[in-house]
């Protein structure tokens, strides 16, 4: 008579099967760990990336109206300094930081001015308002995403070696030409602030 070892495979079997669907739940929990706090740090980066790139739109737009200022006034050349980038103050650059970061639902941890490659920017720390979550990992529940991001005003513009700011000017901007007349000056005249400067990351 043949032995009936069937009740004996499934005692086996039955362990490691119990064995693997653990392994399997803890991958699963483990990796729904790692997501959360790759949300919370993507979520912490996009605010960074906003609220640096704000503060530089706002400077962006004082260049322009320090341009708009100085065009057309008897002087020794202030509005092309305004239009290399230079005498940027950046007076609202902070407050714009601070309502981009909030619209993201975050706050600003550190606002500094900085210059890469000899253009303005700013350098902009962060912190969620929320948390990673709840997990197995004790803390997440009270653990905020921090990250920081640079974004730099550059001038687009090309200004001749031997351009009077007395005289009339013709500008290349990325290969858009500008004229600017400083005796028949309109601020209308001036194209958006985006032709005349850029604003990005830096990397």
């Amino acid at each position: 008579m043949t032995p009936d070892h069937s009740s004996g495979d499934r005692g086996q079997t039955l362990p490691l099967y119990i064995w693997l669907t653990g392994i399997l739940l803890f991958a699963a929990i483990a990796f729904f760990v790692f997501a959360q706090a790759a949300s919370a740090r993507n979520g912490a980066q996009s605010a960074a990336d906003a609220a640096a790139l704000a503060a530089a739109q706002d400077s962006r737009d004082e260049l322009l109206r320090g341009l708009e200022g100085a065009v057309g006034q008897d002087g020794d050349g202030d509005w092309l300094t305004w239009l290399r980038g230079d005498g940027l103050l950046g007076t609202g650059a902070s407050a714009a930081a601070g309502r981009l970061a909030a619209a993201n639902d975050s706050t600003v941890l550190g606002f500094d001015p900085t210059t890469v490659e000899g253009h303005p920017g700013y350098r902009v720390a962060i912190e969620t308002r929320y948390t990673v979550g709840k997990s197995i990992i004790p803390g997440t529940e009270t653990q905020h995403a921090r990250a920081e991001a640079v974004a730099v005003v550059q001038p687009r513009c090309t200004v001749p070696a031997d351009a009077d700011p007395k005289k009339p000017v013709q500008l290349d901007c990325d290969g858009r030409s500008v004229d600017i007349d400083p005796g028949h000056f309109d601020p209308g005249d001036l194209p958006d602030a985006s032709v005349l400067f850029s604003v990005h990351l830096a990397k």
